[in-house]
């Protein structure tokens, strides 16, 4: 006997014993406390419908009510299944197995089968053609919609188009969450589990949970004892960044200045690298130990040019003749500052004029850039322009700018690849699938749109992983395995393409990460490098990424609040 049986027995053996035997109905409008116990009883069936005992469901009245819908509803019942009386049938066909039930004010219309043990709470709305297997478990407020209107001819009143309905298949052992709603067409797999108040707007996976608007995968079941080893590693790993970064963070300083020394032992000084502490510390919930926070804002927001609102590198001394545009660090520094100032509770000073251009202009400027030669540096620019447009959008204003550039991305894409740009004879796939994580980051990422044609990008991903072994030639960089876990975990957000093949490569990444932990000095950029700055701050997001394609991020004490952060902002900002 379950909990909520025993409550109601107990219950009912405290009630008067002249009560105990007067029928009420469910209806009956006195106050609680007169109703008797049975009537008690038939209140809460409407609403608790799993206290139903033997007794309930052979009852006189039931078995009536399940006698009027065999003949006005084309309803078929296993011998214990049941409706509560306040249930709303109105199908066509229905067919309910063994052990299944409908709860009180829930609606059941149209052709609908449920298998073995499936339960329907109240208010839920179950409409149009609906197949359930057994097990299946569905919350109040959740609606199961198997048909849909027409709406395709403008010319035609909605209400005067033809209806139609695929239908709805929900597979065994499947809990669909409260509020939750599934539209016409889905077909939700073995074990899956829906998520309150996620809209179900393509196939579910077998054994996955998704969730959100509309819904994605977020995990599977069972990862977390699956994958209790990976669990483990990032743990520890977690740990020792959480307890060594400040001392990281100090040993790539000197005097005012945070520098590198992923490039050399002598270490370079650029704004990036104060940036690079600024992220590493917000990750861990900090700020690096000793910062002035007031003076580190003006020196970031004095990077600025406020003509075009980019931000060269004031330890880089000019080209003659050359825009900023064209300078690369004046385009990345949009996000190593703007994602500083943001960690840091502001913004940039001026908006960046430089991408506020007429769409023919920015249509040229996208056209020049080295897309056969260079995806990733193409990719690169693209991702500065997208930034630069949603710091605008948050904090000034903007113009169309956005619109021409996702028209221009929807044009470009190469249908086979899912990439852009092109490959080359020495390295193949290596720059364009490069080029899409920049790309992608600074746009799709970052504003929330679906990737068009994912799975082809996946496919081309993972040919590129298999070529370089996840690093070109003998360099084994946190760069080269960024721009493959970050593709692989925003694809995978809107499909289940490849999925296993993907968490192999994340678990790789994870176990490799862990070996290249240097204590008290972080992670080098690349094999061969110092430990430094820039190295740890992407070897570290890295990480994470890889964990939230697991489902693991809970078990990483890293979580990336500025450049590569995976929170998107949508087009509204």
């Amino acid at each position: 006997m379950d909990e909520h049986s025993r409550s109601s027995g107990a219950a009912r053996h405290l009630l008067p014993e002249r009560e105990k035997n007067e029928p009420v109905a469910a209806s009956d409008p006195m106050p609680a406390g007169d109703r008797g116990e049975e009537g008690w009883h038939q209140a809460r069936l409407q609403y608790l419908t799993w206290d139903r005992t033997p007794e309930d469901i052979e009852s006189q009245e039931h078995r009536g009510r399940q006698a009027e819908l065999a003949l006005r509803a084309g309803a078929s019942f296993a011998p214990d299944a049941y409706v509560a009386a306040d249930a709303a049938v109105f199908t066509t066909h229905l067919v309910m197995g063994e052990k299944s039930w409908i709860g009180g004010h829930a609606l059941v219309r149209g052709d609908v089968e449920f298998g073995a043990h499936c339960t329907v709470n109240s208010y839920a709305m179950i409409s149009g053609k609906v197949r359930c297997g057994d097990g299946v478990r569905i919350a109040s407020h959740a609606s199961l919609v198997g048909f849909n209107h027409g709406f395709d001819d403008p010319d035609v009143p909605i209400y005067l188009q033809k209806h139609e309905s695929r239908g709805i298949v929900v597979e065994d052992d499947v809990w669909i969450g409260a509020n939750a709603v599934l539209v016409d067409g889905v077909r939700v797999g073995r074990g899956a589990v829906i998520a309150a108040g996620a809209v179900v707007s393509k196939d579910v996976p077998s054994m996955a949970i998704v969730g959100g608007v509309p819904a994605k995968v977020l995990r599977r079941r069972g990862q977390h004892g699956r994958y209790a080893e990976t669990r483990q590693r990032l743990t520890v790993l977690g740990e020792r960044a959480a307890r060594q970064f400040q001392t990281i963070l100090a040993g790539n300083r000197d005097g005012g200045d945070y520098l590198s020394r992923d490039a050399s032992g002598e270490g370079r000084r650029s704004i990036r690298h104060l940036c690079d502490a600024i992220e590493i510390a917000a990750g861990f919930d900090a700020l690096p130990d000793g910062l002035d926070i007031d003076a580190a804002i003006e020196r970031l927001k004095s990077v600025q040019d406020r003509e075009t609102g980019l931000l060269p590198d004031p330890f880089q001394t000019p080209r003659d003749g050359v825009a900023l545009r064209d300078d690369g660090l004046a385009l990345y520094n949009v996000l190593a500052v703007g994602y500083a100032l943001e960690t840091l509770g502001t913004h940039l000073r001026y908006p960046v004029a430089a991408v506020e251009v007429p769409a023919a202009e920015l249509c040229a400027w996208l056209d020049g850039l080295a897309w056969r030669r260079r995806a990733w540096g193409s990719g690169a620019v693209v991702d500065a322009i997208g930034t630069a447009l949603y710091f605008n959008a948050r904090y000034f204003s903007t113009g169309t700018s956005r619109e021409t550039l996702f028209g221009w991305l929807a044009l470009r894409q190469d249908r086979a690849s899912g990439l852009w740009g092109s490959p080359r004879a020495e390295d193949g796939l290596l720059q364009p699938v490069n080029g899409f994580y920049r790309l992608t980051r600074g746009t799709y990422a970052q504003f929330g749109l679906a990737v068009p044609r994912p799975e082809a990008a996946i496919d081309s991903v993972l040919l590129n992983y298999r070529n370089f072994g996840g690093f070109s030639g003998p360099t084994y960089t946190a760069c080269n395995l960024l721009d493959t876990i970050h593709p692989l975990l925003l694809c995978l957000m809107q499909t289940d393409h490849r999925r296993g093949e993907t968490e192999e490569i994340a678990r790789a990444v994870i176990a490799r990460a862990g070996e290249r932990w240097v204590d008290d000095r972080g992670f080098a950029f690349a094999d061969g490098q110092e430990p430094g700055l820039q190295g740890t701050e992407m070897w570290l997001s890295v990480v994470h990424l890889a964990a939230k394609l697991l489902g693991l991020e809970d078990a990483f004490a890293f979580v990336p609040k500025g450049v590569h952060r995976t929170e998107a902002v949508g087009l509204g900002v």
